[in-house]
């Protein structure tokens, strides 16, 4: 019965299943620390996906990505990490930022602007703009241009 288990668990693991790895932990393992919900089990899966030598490596790869993208530290040996980042590369998103820096002006007012504007961009990303640099670039210049008025 228990090969049985470890045999399904294994699959579980490779399928991320969480709903299913969920009941075998409690049938297998109800001794042992139990996931709370959906996420923490899938926490668990892709750490253990990220610890198994006989789990394919893209599968590996992408868990050790998707751990990391959820701020929780992979099992992945460090040998493997730049394989795995070139697989599934993170995407990061920059905003440049000028503050109209020239002769004459005043380095406290620059600062000023690039704080404005970067109070601006973090609106933005809050809103959920993050992906349309279109409307990033606009509110911050709108911002921008507020702030040079009224100084």
């Amino acid at each position: 019965m228990p090969g049985r288990y470890s045999y399904v668990m294994f699959c579980c693991i490779r399928d991320c299943n969480a709903e299913l790895a969920m009941r075998l932990w409690k049938q297998e393992r109800p001794h042992a620390p139990q996931p709370e919900n959906l996420y923490q089990a899938k926490i668990m899966l892709h750490y253990c996906r990220t610890q198994m030598a006989d789990m394919p490596r893209r599968l590996r790869f992408y868990s050790h990505c998707w751990l990391l993208d959820h701020a929780v530290p992979s099992a992945l040996p460090d040998d493997l990490k730049p394989k795995a980042e070139r697989m599934y590369p993170r995407k990061v998103n920059a905003v440049g930022i000028a503050s109209g820096t020239g002769p004459g002006s005043k380095g406290a007012f620059n600062l000023a602007v690039q704080k404005v504007m970067s109070d601006a961009v973090l609106e933005t990303y809050a809103d959920g703009h993050e992906n349309q640099p279109h409307i990033v670039k606009a509110r911050m210049m709108e911002k921008r241009a507020e702030f040079k008025r009224r100084a």
